[in-house]
């Protein structure tokens, strides 16, 4: 059983670029290297199952939390699977007994996984690391904005630098240690 556990929040799209998809394993094998287990949305789609793929292959733990009204999209061999009636509590149950939050390339959904995970670490309702892999400069207008945010006075930079932006595999994989 790992010790600790992660949310990553990513891409379920289908056709994206390739250099995403061996990110996305390379961080689940960082995250088995060193005794975590996975929590993810669940599906078999995109991003999230590149990463159900290569958790499976290396025989960890990967918990994936997803609503019923998507049924159908869930990944069929996930060492548990958690049904919510919603996406607020998917959110909330995804984030549950995690020590790290990770949010690999995606789009509207993972940002706004992440940003609620920022917002409640900002407000001490997580505790867990917030990591963004920021491959090839992916996340770079989300710290534009995060800067600007603070530049206005809208946002601490103490809050600004709960979010820790790796630009490697290698680099997010440092505070997984």
């Amino acid at each position: 059983m790992a010790s600790r556990k992660a949310v990553v929040f990513c891409s379920a799209a289908e056709g994206i670029d390739p250099k995403y998809d061996k990110a996305a394993r390379e961080v689940v094998r960082a995250l088995h290297a060193y005794g975590w287990g996975l929590v993810s949305g669940g599906s078999f789609r995109g991003l999230m199952g590149s990463l159900s793929d290569e958790m499976e292959r290396l025989g960890g733990e990967h918990t994936g939390v997803i609503p019923r009204f998507m049924k159908g999209l869930e990944y069929p061999h996930l060492t548990e699977l958690i049904w919510t009636d919603t996406m607020s509590e998917r959110k909330e149950r995804m984030r549950e007994g995690t020590s790290a939050a990770i949010a690999l390339p995606g789009g509207i959904g993972s940002l706004d996984e992440f940003v609620e995970t920022h917002v409640l670490r900002k407000l001490g309702r997580y505790d867990g690391k917030l990591l963004v892999l920021n491959l090839d400069g992916f996340y770079d207008p989300w710290k534009d904005l995060l800067r600007h945010y603070e530049s206005h006075g809208m946002l601490e930079t103490c809050d600004r630098n709960l979010v820790i932006f790796a630009d490697t595999v290698e680099e997010l994989a440092s505070h997984l240690k």
